[in-house]
Order: C-alpha cells, then structure tokens, then sequence
C-alpha cells in the first residue's frame, strides 16, 4: 500500500508495475516486476535485474488478452508462451488491461507498415534531389506519426464504448436490487466499474491531447509551404503565357514576311474597299485582317488537330487564293440578303395575335430539409423518385422542350443561306442557344403524364408553331415537332437518363434532334450534352454542361464538332465555353465557332490551317488564321424580377399561360402545375400525388390487358388470379404499349435513327374542335 500509485496508462507510453505471475502449483503466485515498452511485455524478479537479466518476453502483436475475474488475466500468444497473471485490485488490472491493449494496437499497426514498407522500398539514389526527399519523408514521418495517434484514439474509443456498457449494466442492476445486505457489494462494484470508465476517459483525453498538440504544431508549417507553392506556381504562369505571347508575335512577323506577301492578297479582298486598286491599304481593312488562332480567345480559336481537319501539305497558294475569294464572299452573303430581302424579319411587321403575359406570381419562400428527402434516393433513376413540387418549377418537361425555340431567328437565318457550310454554323449557334435558358434554373420540370401534349401556336407573332407529346412512361420519352412558314422544320425525341449521385445529379439526354430545311433539302441532326446540377446536399445549385455534339448534314456531309468545356475551378479559361469547328465532307475547316452558352456565339472565317506544336497533353493542334469573328448569337437579357420568378426568359413566362382552344391533355390544365404556379403548394403537393397514383392504375390496366391479349385463355385466367403472374409472358407484361396520339414512331431513311414523327391532325382537330379522341389523364 505504501508503494506509489502507478499512473494512467497513456498511448505510446512504457508502462510499469508489479504483478503476480502463476509459476507452478507449488509455488503458486510469486511477485514479479513487469515493463510494457515498443509492443514486448517482459518481466523481472526485481526492478535491479532490469538491466542484466530478463525473466521471460512476450510480443504482444501476435498474443490474445483475456480476463478471467476481477483481479485475474491471462495473456497466450498461442501456446508457446501463456502468462497467468494477478493484480492487486481490479482497478489495477484495468490499468494493466488498457495499456496492454493499447499497446498490442499500435505493435499490429507498426508491423503491417512495416511489411507494406518492405515491398515498396525506394530505388532512387539518396543524392538526388536531397532537399526535397528530405521535406517529403518529413511530412510523411508526421503523417504516419498522426495517423497513429488517430488510431490509439479508436482504440480508446472502443474501450470507452466497453466499460461505458458495463458501468451502465451496474447502474440498472442496482436499480433493481431491493435494500438489504446486498446494497453494499453491488455499490462496490458501480464504485470499481465508474473507476474503470474515469481511468479509460483519461487515456482518451491524453490521446486527444497529444493528437491535437501534433496536429496545431504541424498545420501552420504547412500552411505556409502551400502558400509558397501557390505563389510559385502563379509566378510560373505568368511566365509561361509571357513566353507564349513572345512567341507567337515572332511566329506572325516571320509568316508576314515569308508566307503572306502582299501580293497575296486576294483581288476580291483587295476591290471590296472601294476598287482604288491600293492593295496595300486594304490590307487594313477589319475585313481583312488576318488574325492568328492562338493570339487572342476572343477572336479565333485553338482545337484539338484531327486528321480530317489538317490541311493537305502539298497544297500551293494559287488554289488557296481561288478558294479564298469564292469563301470570302458567301460570308456577307446572308447579311446582304438580309438587307435586300423586303420579308426579313428586320424589316417584317407582324402584330401579335394577342398580348402575352410578362410575369407570374413569385415564388413562395418555404423551407425544406432536403436532406431528408435525398437520402433515400442515392443511385435512383430521377423520375421513379416521388419529389414533392418544392424542388420543381411551374412548367412541365414538354413546355422545356419547346423552350429551345427561344432563338428561332437563327434557323430563319439559315434557312436563307446560298452555302450549306454557313448554315451549318446557324444551326450549331441554335443548337447551343438552347441552353441558354438552363444557366439559372436549377429547379425541375415536372414529369409529363403519358398522352400529355403541349402546343406553342406562333404562328402569326414568329411564323411557326410546334407540339409535343409524352409518347412513353417507361422510359419517359417526349416527342417534339416543330414547322415554320420561314422554311425550316424542327423534330426531336427526347429522353432522360438521370442519376443521383450524393454531391450532384448528372442527367444524360438520349435520343436526337433533327432540322430539316426546304432550300436544299438540308437534313441535320445531333444530340444533347450532359447536364450537371452540382451542390444538391450543400451549398448554393450550379448547373453545368459538358461533352461533345456533332452535327451533321446528311445530305453534303459537311460538320460541325461542338465541345461543351466542363467548369473547372483551376481552368484560367472562361466558364461554360463553346468550342467549334465547322468542315466539309472531306474534312477541311471553313469555320470555326467560339463562345460560350450561357452568353453569346462567334463565328469566323478560316483562311488559312497549318500544323502547331504538341499540346500539354501531347496532342499536335491546328491552328487557324480566321477572319475577324462575328457575333452569330447572343442571349436575350431576363426579365425583370427573374430572381423572384425561377428565372423565367420572356418567352418562359408565356408558356403556362392559360388559352382557350387548347386539347384536354394540353400541360396548362395540368392542375398539380397550375397550383404550384399559383403558390399553393400544399394543394400541389396532394394533386400531384393524386395524378400519379391515377397514372399508376391506368399502366397496370394497360400490362393487364396486354398480357390478356398474347395469352391463351388458360394463361389469362391464370394470369387474374395470380397463380402464374410473373411466369406467363413477362416480357409483354412490362412493354409501355401506349399508343401515341399524334405521333407514330418510323426509322428516319436518311440519319438511320428510329424516332416518333408527327403523323398530323391535331391541328385540323383544334379547328373543329374535336377533342372527343383525347384520352382523360388529369
């Protein structure tokens, strides 16, 4: 009792003490001396054979610890070695019990970075590079040195979670027990057992202590190093793109002198100033300015080489220059028809049928726990997940889709067009103008019920009009369809593969689009990129687009790649790029294309295409000596108040506007919609649920009767009362066998796609007003 108290077992720490060690059954217990120190367990018959003599060793990585009463424990490593030993009391065998399980965790830890250590063993020389080995095995020693003391935290944890169960068994015990001669052993042992908790509390403090001591000592050391890395990774940077500049100044004086003479230029060029015969002058003119694809982003643009884009090296100048004044004339060619043709829309007053709505109730502000809702959907398709009409906006996906003839003038334009090549850039400028409106709306369209339609009749105020239609649930598939008296028609077939990914939604847009031109039978089509909704759990939603279209002309094979740059926080490039490059069917480069899609587009003129040096990722680039651009598309500004108003453009605005003459299945009865728009969400909400229940018992009659109908009589009677529902023709029975209303699906002869088509009616049927055919889905 006199000997002092040993203290708490720390993490890492050499713990001693005296323990009784079982030596044989004559001698029974004997007091022995024992050291726990790097993982061994050793023991002595006095503390002064410490340094001559070791009684016996014991490693605890490989050994098993288990306690036999209060005072008694045994520790085995198998066989070979097994130490029956005693303490004193059983606050002292927790004591011994605690660092010797603290100490076995850290010797597994230590053997197994040990063992990957040994099979990863550097081969570089220590010479090289000693001054940055020597800062990376630093930080490396400090990392392992945390991460040990992270794990004595778990251990220490586990131990805490083990006594803490114990310690509360004692208390309900003692709550049970009747006031008698029992009340002072069972206080006795809650005594002993809270003892045992303080002990393992305090070696978690300390760990924690130590821990948080290493982690401040270290963190304003590294702060600083980052900072240092910064600053020299921007002052290289700046460098670089100082180098880059100087280069490409010198690169533009040796082709002036060498490659482009003055006598160069083309005779058309040169006469389009005012035929003064002054070549050299004109050569001033912004017309004619030749300008270099890596100089200036604005101005040209830099791609990725592509065999069909290069240019052939065998070329010579003399047909380059005929080609060049053929080019450089079709590129004013839409402007001076646009001027000189009296049906432009410059100078085409049309009045409006009727005046269009210019706002809509603002949105409510209602609180919602998001996370309470997305939790359940992680790797869910989005349109089999139940979303109340908090996360949606008042407009239905059929209403969306319409939304991407908000810059119907550029196919107008392109339907103009003498040259296939220039109204190939009209319809890749349109094509990127229909994600203009996504930049701000991150709310979600409402999903169509099957048969929805929407028309958008334009008619007299834009000279087209267009519908769509929900022609499929599973998967959800809307087709689209639009004709103009301008001479363009516009189809697509949309649908939506969407994942919900924790941290963001990606949707995947299948199927095509297709425009069709009456001059020249033009026949494009292309695809939709990727949207991104990022932030979804935290922080402010952002949308973004990326990937790749390649727009086709069927007919000339001439094309247009598009790249969507995806947004990158250390890309010094500007958000939401738009690259592009036009060529023919044998690959040569005749325009190219550079903005960004939530903005506005440019297009240029190539004049001329040589080969640049490799990339940083060891691509070889093209570069492209361009006309100056020319803005070929650019945003309509939002309405005032969008903020308040889900950011609706104008045209948005109108899209739920109630009309008279419309069909029954037309989105702007949508009730659960109109509600929302309205700002009564909880009546949304109900109705909402009330159509999708509605839907969901019409496809199960639907399946019914399809089963019935390639079923035998036998078959069908089975199949009603479920004797052999999921064997008789399942297959058939989960086939959306809806029939469109107006469109019929047929394979496209000349894109060798398989799309619904508007087979006609519905117009003639508004006139007549014969809805009777419609099916009632609200």
């Amino acid at each position: 009792m006199s000997e002092p108290k040993p203290p708490t077992p720390t993490p890492g720490d050499t713990y001693k003490g005296w323990l009784f060690k079982w030596t044989n059954y004559i001698k029974g217990y004997q007091r022995r001396w024992f050291v726990l120190s790097n993982g061994l367990l050793s023991y002595y018959r006095t503390q002064a054979e410490m340094g001559h003599t070791c009684r016996g060793t014991i490693n605890l990585a490989t050994a098993n610890i288990t306690v036999e009463d209060s005072c008694n424990f045994v520790i085995s490593n198998g066989g070979a070695q097994t130490y029956h030993l005693k303490a004193s009391s059983e606050v002292e065998r927790q004591r011994w019990i605690t660092a010797l399980e603290l100490a076995k965790a850290k010797a597994v830890r230590m053997q197994a970075e040990s063992d990957d250590s040994g099979d990863d063993c550097p081969t570089a020389p220590p010479s090289a590079g000693q001054g940055g080995g020597g800062r990376n095995s630093e930080i490396q020693s400090t990392l392992r040195t945390m991460g040990s003391k992270v794990e004595d935290l778990t251990t220490c944890n586990d131990l805490i979670v083990k006594h803490g169960s114990a310690l509360q068994r004692s208390l309900s015990e003692l709550e049970g027990i009747r006031v008698g001669g029992d009340m002072g052993e069972k206080i006795r042992q809650v005594t002993e057992r809270a003892t045992l908790f303080r002990i393992t509390s305090n070696a978690m403090i300390n760990a924690c202590r130590d821990f948080l001591s290493l982690a401040q000592t270290h963190s304003k050391r590294w702060q600083k190093s980052l900072t240092t890395e910064r600053d020299q990774r921007i002052r290289l940077e700046e460098t670089l793109e100082q180098l880059a500049k100087q280069h490409n100044h010198l690169e533009r004086a040796f082709r002036g002198a060498t490659v482009l003479p003055s006598s160069f230029s083309n005779p058309a060029l040169g006469n389009k100033g005012g035929g003064s015969g002054k070549g050299d002058a004109s050569d001033e003119d912004d017309d004619n300015e030749f300008f270099d694809a890596m100089e200036d982003p604005a101005e040209f643009i830099t791609v990725p080489a592509d065999p069909k884009y290069h240019r052939r090296s065998n070329s010579n100048l003399s047909g380059f220059s005929s080609e060049t004044g053929i080019d450089d004339q079709s590129v004013n060619f839409d402007e001076l028809s646009m001027a000189s043709n009296p049906e432009s829309p410059q100078t085409l007053e049309l009045e409006p049928v009727r005046q269009r709505r210019t706002h809509i109730p603002d949105k409510p502000n209602y609180y919602l726990n998001l996370w309470s809702i997305m939790k359940n959907c992680i790797g869910k398709e989005l349109s089999k997940i139940p979303m109340p009409v908090n996360f949606n906006e008042p407009l239905s996906m059929l209403q969306r889709l319409s939304e991407d003839l908000e810059y119907y003038e550029l196919l107008d334009k392109g339907a103009k067009c003498q040259s296939s090549l220039e109204q190939m850039c009209y319809v890749a400028a349109f094509t990127v103008s229909s994600y203009s409106t996504t930049v701000h709306r991150t709310g979600k369209p409402f999903n169509p019920l099957l048969g929805e339609t929407f028309e958008l009749d334009r008619l007299r105020e834009c000279g087209y009009r267009s519908l769509c239609e929900q022609v499929s649930h599973h998967p959800p598939a809307a087709a689209h369809h639009a004709l103009s008296e301008k001479g363009w028609t516009l189809r697509q077939e949309i649908s939506l593969a969407s994942k919900f990914r924790g941290k963001y939604l990606s949707i995947m847009p299948l199927g095509s689009i297709q425009c069709l031109f009456d001059k020249g039978n033009n026949h494009y089509s292309w695809k939709k990129v990727t949207t991104t909704v990022h932030n979804i759990i935290v922080g402010k939603l952002w949308i973004d687009q990326s990937g790749e279209i390649d727009v086709v002309n069927h007919k000339t094979g001439d094309r247009c790649h598009l790249k969507f740059a995806p947004y990158s926080y250390f890309s010094r490039d500007v958000p939401r790029k738009v690259t592009g490059v036009v060529t023919d069917k044998d690959g040569k480069a005749h325009y190219v294309l550079s903005g960004t899609w939530d903005e506005k587009m440019e297009f240029s003129r190539v004049m001329q295409s040589s080969k640049g040096e490799n990339g940083t990722e060891g691509k070889q680039r093209t570069v492209y000596q361009t006309l100056k651009a020319k803005e070929i598309w650019k945003k309509n500004p939002l309405p005032e108040g969008a903020e308040t108003r889900y950011f609706f453009s104008t045209l948005a605005l109108t899209l739920n506007e109630l009309e008279e003459g419309v069909a029954p299945t037309d989105s702007r009865r949508r009730p659960d919609q109109r509600l929302m728009e309205d700002g009564r969400w909880d009546e949304a909400n109900a109705e909402k649920q009330r159509l999708e229940e509605k839907q969901r018992t019409v496809r199960r009659e639907r399946e019914r009767e399809a089963v019935k109908a390639v079923c035998s009589p036998e078959e069908a009677d089975a199949q009603e009362t479920g004797t052999e529902a999921s064997e008789v023709s399942d297959e058939s029975a989960h086939q959306d066998n809806h029939q469109a209303m107006w469109f019929e699906k047929i394979d496209d002869p000349v894109s060798g796609e398989t799309l619904h088509i508007y087979k006609g009616g519905y117009w003639e049927a508004k006139e007549q007003g014969g809805w009777d055919i419609c099916p009632d889905i609200f």
